[in-house]
């Protein structure tokens, strides 16, 4: 079609098109003709800010797609590695780079080992051998999502994004990166492979509440979910045998064949074991921070003087058995609290036959769903249970445990509370970065 015809364009103004206004007016119907075209093409941009060059944030807040992430494009990172909490961050942070850049995420190779200085000890492990894919996308629709390998088309290639380090490499510096790879040559590409460091060690951009999303979408493959399952009811049936025999006593009569409730549990992440010790303590050093460390008695005598545990209550200990180097755990408590660890309890052998990072997972679900948790404050394992426990609790309409007694009670026992009781903890969602989490704090909301 020829928008210069005479003809049509005498029809559609009611002029002839050599008249001068007549021009002028074509001129402007052209003009808004191409710019309604360029805006409905950035439309999956979100609200385009002429005065703002930084369109890659407003874009990660308005996606216009099925899912609102596209599913052409890419994002690879480095192998997650360290503690399963570190990497559950790594994973998050990583999840949040690809959003920003309106990428899907190619699942990425967990660590099942401890080890991760040596690189030739990482034991790499599938993220949907832990965690389950297809539930993750589902739970985070919308928000980040998980791509296979096999989903690529390998039609443009892959740009290696160096990540840049040492102290010259700031926020800033790191952020701007993150925009240039979100527009021109840089965003042609299919797949944008993030070379260097594990994203743990990548700078924070995002609030508590974005990592707090993206963890939701994290769920157990139902082999592991069973594992922790089968040590919650060793632990639950525990409890009730020991209430089973408290009430005979009391009462004088069997109470063996009695329908008694479920027997609650309190979950210790007994941090006393020989590596973190050292860590901590040289923590305490450099920080100058002294309620980072806690000696078992401490713990002990801080966990007993809880006012709500009822009696008599089974204690779990989580703690890394083949770190430990005091056996003498079990001994020292308050009459009431009888603690149990995994070879007391008996599923020990269920432990055993997982790696590291299996492990972990299973104690953490234990952790998580005790009906009293207790932990340190610079434990990343414990903080990431405390934020699970928090968004429980806001769900039912909580906002704080300070002053009274709630469902999903969490404490700190490196922080001296009330009458020498652990302090109450709750995660600040509003908090504007993961930093309190990832590195630990002193300063827990009550």
């Amino acid at each position: 079609m020829d928008l210069f015809s005479s003809c049509k364009l005498s029809r559609l103004f009611g002029c002839h098109f050599t008249s001068v206004t007549c021009k002028c007016l074509a001129l402007v119907t052209i003009t808004l003709f191409f710019r309604a075209i360029l805006l409905h093409s950035f439309s999956g941009y979100g609200v385009i800010e002429w005065n703002n060059l930084d369109l890659i944030l407003s874009r990660s807040l308005l996606l216009n797609s099925e899912d609102g992430i596209r599913r052409e494009k890419f994002l690879e990172v480095p192998q997650i590695v360290w503690g399963l909490n570190n990497q559950k961050i790594a994973f998050a942070r990583a999840c949040l780079t690809a959003r920003m850049l309106n990428r899907t995420l190619l699942m990425p190779s967990l660590s099942a080992s401890l080890f991760y200085k040596e690189i030739d000890h990482l034991q790499p492990i599938s993220f949907d051998k832990v965690f389950q894919l297809e539930r993750f996308n589902s739970l985070c629709n919308g928000f980040v999502r998980l791509g296979r390998y096999s989903d690529l088309k390998n039609q443009t290639g892959i740009y290696d994004l160096q990540k840049g380090s040492g102290r010259k490499w700031t926020v800033e510096r790191d952020m701007e990166q993150l925009k240039q790879s979100g527009r021109g040559f840089v965003d042609k590409y299919e797949v944008i492979r993030i070379v260097g460091k594990n994203p743990f060690l990548w700078h924070d951009h995002w609030p508590v509440k974005d990592y707090a999303r993206v963890f939701e979408c994290l769920v157990l493959v139902d082999e592991i979910a069973k594992e922790a399952d089968k040590v919650v009811s060793k632990i639950r049936q525990m409890g009730r045998k020991l209430r089973s025999k408290t009430e005979t006593v009391q009462n004088n009569f069997d109470a063996e064949g009695s329908l008694l409730p479920p027997a609650p549990y309190v979950a210790v992440h007994m941090r006393v074991e020989i590596d973190w010790m050292i860590h901590c303590k040289k923590l305490e050093q450099r920080s100058g921070i002294s309620q980072i460390c806690s000696s078992k008695q401490e713990i002990m005598e801080r966990v007993g003087n809880i006012v709500s545990l009822e009696s008599p209550t089974v204690v779990y200990l989580a703690v890394a058995d083949s770190l430990l180097n005091d056996s003498s755990i079990l001994g020292g408590w308050k009459k009431g609290l009888l603690p149990f660890e995994k070879k007391k309890l008996g599923v020990d052998g269920i432990y055993r036959k997982h790696p590291y990072l299996i492990q972990s997972a299973i104690d953490y679900e234990v952790c998580s769903r005790a009906d009293t948790f207790v932990g340190n404050s610079f434990s990343t394992f414990s903080s990431l249970i405390v934020l699970e426990r928090t968004q429980k609790m806001i769900r039912m309409g909580i906002t704080s445990s300070c002053d009274i007694d709630v469902r999903w009670p969490s404490y700190a026992y490196n922080i001296r509370g009330e009458s020498n009781r652990p302090q109450k903890w709750m995660t600040d969602i509003s908090d504007s970065s993961l930093k309190a989490i990832s590195y630990g704090s002193n300063s827990i909301s009550c």
